[in-house]
This record gives C-alpha cells, sequence and structure tokens, in this order.
C-alpha cells in the first residue's frame, strides 16, 4: 500500500518537472549576452565592427546580442551591411536606443529582434539626405523605404510605419497625419509596436528580458583593428602622405631601389590598406595619384621648365588623396559629410605644404648625409678642379664623350680633358659609359648613351 502510494508520488513529481519549461528550471547565469556599441556616425567602419562583433558573438556561444545604441545615421549602405548582418543573424539582437536613433541608426533599430528606449530618446527620420540635409531625389528614397518596410515585415511590426518614416506622404490615421516624416518618442513607439519597452540602463533592458544574471560579454576591438583605426587617424594620415611624396622625391634625386622608394612603398602601403578594408579607397583613385606623379616626373625630367604638366601632376595627386579619405562614389559626393570633406582636404593640403617645405629646407642636407653619401652625387664642380662651365665652349652634336659620373639624369662628362655637367636624355648613365652629345642649349648639353 505504502510502496503503490511512492510509485504514484514519484510519477507525479516527474509529471510537474517535466512540464516546467526548460528556461525556467536553470538559472539566468548559464545564458550569454554578447554586448557592442553603435554610438558613432555609421560607416563602413561601423559596420566591420558590427560584423567583428557579431562573429565574436558566435564564437563566444552568445544566446543573445545586445547593441547599445547613440547615432544621427550615416552612410545608407553601410547600414544596410549591418541591417543584413543582424536579420541573418542565428542569434537574437536586442537595441538598447540610449538617445538616437535616426535615419541609419533606425534601420538598424528595426532589424533587431527586440526593442528598447531610455525616456527621452527617439526612433525615426530615415529620410534620406545630403550632407546640407537636403532630401535626395526620389530614386533614393525609394530604394530606403523598401529597406525599411521589409525590415519591419522581417520582425512582424507594421510596414506602414517603417515607410512613414522615411516618406512624409505615408498617411497613418493616427499616428501621421500631418505630411511630415514620422519620428517616435520612446512612448509613442511602445504605443505602436516600435518598442518592446523602455529602460533607463542596460541593466533594467536585461531585467526586462529576464537576463538580469547572464554572463555579459563585452566586445573589444582586436590589435589589427586598433592599428588600423590608429592608421585612419589624420594626423598619422597626412604623415603617411608626408612619406609617401618625400620618398618619391629623394628616388628621383637617387634612382634605383633604395631606401626613398621603400619608405615611399611601406608609406603607401600603411596608407591606401585601411581605407581598402575601410570601403574608402577605389582602385581609380589610386590611378589619379599614380597619373599625378607621372606628370610631375616628366615635368622634372623631360619637359624643361614647370607648366602645365607639373600643375597638373601636383593637381591630380591632391585629387586623389583627397578621394581616399571620402565616402565618395565616383564624383558623387552625396553621402560625403560636409565635416568629412573638410577634414580630407585640410589633412592633404597639410601634408603636401609640409613635405614641400621640409624638401627645401632639408632636403640638401639630407642628399648630403651618410645615408645617402652612396646614392647620389654630393662633390661641387670647382673650377680647381677641372671643372668648367659649358658657355662659350663650342660643342656639335655627334661629339663623343666620356660620362664622369653617374647620369641620374643629371651629371658630369669629360670631354678633351675637361669635365662639364650634362643631362642624360634616358633616365640613367652610368659612370664611365661612353656617350655622344645631341645638342647644347645655352649652358646645358644633353648627351646619350645610344649609338647613333
Amino acid at each position: 500500500m505504502h510502496w503503490h502510494l511512492a510509485l504514484k508520488f514519484k510519477t507525479l513529481t516527474a509529471v510537474i518537472l517535466f512540464s516546467i519549461p526548460l528556461s525556467a528550471t536553470c538559472s539566468d547565469s548559464s545564458k550569454v549576452v554578447f554586448k557592442f556599441d553603435i554610438k558613432s556616425e555609421i560607416t563602413p567602419g561601423a559596420a566591420r565592427t558590427v560584423s567583428r562583433a557579431l562573429d565574436q558573438a558566435v564564437a563566444h556561444k552568445a544566446d543573445y546580442v545586445i547593441i547599445d545604441l547613440n547615432t544621427y545615421g550615416g552612410m545608407l549602405d553601410a547600414a544596410d551591411s549591418i541591417r543584413t548582418a543582424l536579420l541573418n543573424s542565428s542569434i537574437p539582437s536586442i537595441v538598447f536606443i540610449d538617445n538616437n536613433a535616426a535615419s541609419a541608426g533606425a534601420l538598424i533599430s528595426i532589424a533587431c529582434n527586440r526593442i528598447y528606449m531610455r525616456s527621452g530618446s527617439s526612433i525615426g527620420a530615415a529620410t534620406v539626405v545630403d550632407q546640407a540635409a537636403k532630401a535626395l531625389p526620389d530614386k533614393y528614397q525609394s530604394y530606403m523605404r523598401s529597406m525599411m518596410r521589409s525590415t519591419a515585415e522581417k520582425r512582424g511590426r507594421n510596414p506602414k510605419i517603417a515607410e512613414a518614416m522615411v516618406d512624409p506622404r505615408t498617411y497613418i490615421p493616427g499616428i501621421n497625419d500631418s505630411g511630415k516624416v514620422l519620428t517616435f518618442t520612446a512612448s509613442e513607439a511602445l504605443a505602436n509596436g516600435y518598442c518592446d519597452g523602455m529602460a533607463e540602463t542596460l541593466p533594467e533592458v536585461l531585467a526586462a528580458e529576464s537576463l538580469g544574471d547572464a554572463q555579459v560579454i563585452e566586445y573589444h576591438s582586436g590589435t589589427i583593428d586598433k592599428i588600423i583605426n590608429w592608421l585612419m587617424n589624420p594626423a598619422i594620415s597626412g604623415m603617411l602622405i608626408l612619406v609617401i611624396i618625400g620618398g618619391i622625391y629623394f628616388e628621383m634625386q637617387t634612382p634605383g631601389v633604395g631606401f626613398p622608394l621603400i619608405a615611399a612603398c611601406v608609406a603607401a602601403l600603411l596608407y591606401f590598406a585601411p581605407l581598402y578594408l575601410e570601403g574608402l579607397a577605389s582602385n581609380w583613385e589610386v590611378l589619379v595619384i599614380l597619373a599625378g606623379f607621372v606628370l610631375i616626373a616628366l615635368e622634372i625630367f623631360v619637359i624643361p621648365g614647370f607648366g602645365v604638366s607639373g600643375v597638373s601632376g601636383i593637381a591630380l595627386v591632391m585629387l586623389g588623396f583627397i578621394l581616399t579619405l571620402l565616402p565618395n562614389e565616383g564624383f558623387d559626393f552625396t553621402f560625403a559629410p560636409a565635416k568629412n570633406i573638410y577634414s580630407s582636404v585640410t589633412t592633404v593640403l597639410a601634408s603636401i605644404t609640409l613635405s614641400i617645405i621640409l624638401m627645401f629646407v632639408f632636403g640638401g642636407r639630407l642628399i648630403k648625409s651618410r645615408l645617402f653619401g652612396r646614392l647620389i652625387l654630393q662633390d661641387e664642380m670647382k673650377a680647381e678642379h677641372g671643372f668648367s662651365t659649358a658657355a662659350g665652349a663650342e660643342f656639335t652634336a655627334g661629339m663623343k664623350a666620356i660620362a664622369y659620373s653617374d647620369l641620374r639624369p643629371s651629371g658630369k662628362i669629360m670631354i678633351q680633358g675637361k669635365v662639364y655637367s650634362a643631362v642624360a636624355e634616358s633616365y640613367f648613365i652610368p659612370k664611365g659609359t661612353p656617350v655622344t652629345i645631341l645638342e647644347t642649349d645655352g649652358i646645358k648639353i644633353t648627351v646619350t648613351d645610344r649609338t647613333l
């Protein structure tokens, strides 16, 4: 009898236990929440950070990701990348709107599974605008409307409300009937299904989601991210531009693969690599810079004087460097904020100006230093050492001479026991090479090592 009752009691206990949800039987401490911030302009860099953060969340086997968000928006393509990453993530996402979720920030928030807002915060105003805050043509608005609608549908929210955040023509009785772009306060968003709760702090958000005792892991940028951010600092970018220009200048003075060219190549790699990773630099922008340097080289070594080629080269170099720092599409600067344009122009102008000043002030000293002692010609052409000027001398085309020094392309030649300054037709003629005079123009002698 007692045994029969005991069996019934055990059976009843088992039924009750297995009827309770698993989440209720486990402590919240068994849950893992991965947290990261979006508290800046939405750029390719922000999209890259979100992608890495979601990868880290998967690696930590997180049950949820929570985003602490406060942004006025940013670039549409970067926001779309973040939206897509959140929609495709296998980990449920929670966003805490700390203050603002405007424009691209609204799109990102709607892409999350759950939305919490601080009192006094807002969400909406997702009309696509240019750097002057003017609405762009309808083709841009149409794309944004479709993204907002599809994202809202994916998360079970009213797509008409999402569209009204972009288009003031979207009429929703009692919600958007003023003919203005829709922006919700926290309480309005809560009343219309665009907010799942109000909270003042992240711990309150976790408590509302029954995750008060969950293990919270915060995203920390890796070494590579820190290096990229450091290299993209305007001051560092400016220094790299200076090294690139200075290295190329000194390499032109000392032909051959040497220290100046190596320094320029390393600086170029450090300058362009992070810009490629952030989606700012394009191949055609790099080609613009290279074309500029080619024109400058032609002006220095081929075309006498300083004219159209040199000015055009400098302009192309400056333009190319400025473009690599901007989030432009070709020559469309619609999504390039005015402050970014100003910062880019200032950085490039300051770097090029400083490099020119340093070349004039320190270039001579550096060329005569030990470092360059074996690379370039240092001695002066003095009469007591047997050097002469071509002024008054009678030279004719076809006369033979010997390269008294390396011509890079300028240097010295010896004719009839006397040394004169000369310029090589080609870029470089080594010392001791037989040369032929092509022409003379005042004190300038042009020679070649070609067989005439």
